[in-house]
């Protein structure tokens, strides 16, 4: 099977850890939303890539599900101490890969080609593709005026009431070399449990994105990352509610529906089921929340099994 999926951070690298443990090497691609990159300090961050590389390479911090287990700190303590900007924490060997990207991307190399060469060498089996190889920062647009996304999401900490969100440059934007042909020739596509509005939104705002996902012939899946009113992980649910929509998994179906096929929400809304249903899309239950390695590699089995 030929499988895609388009994935954000934590929520994402959960399920295609279990997808990658039981597909065979080549058979996974990865599209992943870079709406969340930025610049910090000279470096070119992109934090949902190296979530995901690092998930998949078993190096990724068990606690947090984003950085590199085990990391230390010392760099940031230095910057402290200096009374630096160090609002965003990264870890000792996490900056190796940040400035690695920074020079690559300096000397002419695209975002495709460096994630290719972190991929190889992190030992990731499964082809990760950025959306794109355009900078396209996401912008929220809150009640504290227009803020970039790390500064609404880390520094702020998703304090300011959201209002919308703007993904600057997507208009003229291309997908990264690979991205259309990987949804076009898939067998399946897999839209991970990750935030609708800022890791998934980016991705299908990419010119040529989603009319792909609507022409392709492979079934279109997604997982829903809301689960009983909440979100699995971020502020997906609270920014539902600011934005004036039902904190629920129908209103991520609602988000897909165009291109959607298959819906799958956790047991605990199945009374929503009926209601998903209405959208003219199958829905399934199953256990979505991924407490540990069994329950990602049950997850993904459940949907290897629906998808064959």
């Amino acid at each position: 099977m030929k499988m895609t999926a388009l994935a954000g951070g934590v929520g994402a690298a959960r399920l295609l850890s279990g997808l990658a443990e039981l597909l065979s090497p080549g058979e996974l691609t990865i599209i992943v939303n870079t709406g969340d990159d930025f610049r910090y300090l000279g470096l070119y961050i992109c934090p949902d890539l190296d979530t995901v590389t690092y998930t998949l390479a078993g190096l990724a911090d068990p606690m947090t599900g984003w950085g590199i287990r085990a990391d230390t700190c010392h760099c940031h303590e230095r910057l402290a101490l200096l009374q630096s900007e160090n609002w965003f924490r990264l870890g000792d060997r996490d900056l190796a890969t940040h400035v690695f990207r920074t020079h690559r991307l300096g000397c002419g190399d695209s975002l495709t080609d460096v994630t290719r060469v972190i991929c190889r060498q992190n030992g990731v089996q499964a082809a990760i593709h950025p959306m794109t190889d355009s900078e396209v920062p996401t912008l929220v647009h809150t009640d504290a005026g227009a803020l970039d996304f790390q500064d609404y999401y880390v520094r702020r900490r998703c304090s300011p009431r959201v209002r919308g969100f703007q993904y600057r440059g997507i208009e003229t934007s291309h997908p990264a070399p690979g991205v259309l042909a990987a949804i076009l020739d898939a067998d399946a596509i897999v839209i991970c449990p990750s935030n609708p509005y800022i890791s998934i939104g980016p991705i299908l705002a990419v010119p040529g994105v989603r009319d792909a996902l609507r022409a392709t012939r492979a079934a279109v899946l997604a997982v829903s990352p809301i689960v009983g009113g909440e979100a699995l992980k971020g502020p997906a649910a609270a920014m539902m509610q600011q934005l004036g929509e039902q904190p629920s998994a129908e209103t991520v179906a609602r988000l897909y529906r165009d291109f959607l096929d298959i819906f799958v929400l956790d047991h605990r809304d199945e009374s929503l089921m009926d209601q998903v249903r209405a959208l003219g899309l199958e829905v399934r239950a199953a256990q979505t929340v991924m407490a540990g390695t069994s329950a990602r590699r049950a997850l993904a089995a459940f949907l290897l099994r629906m998808l064959a």
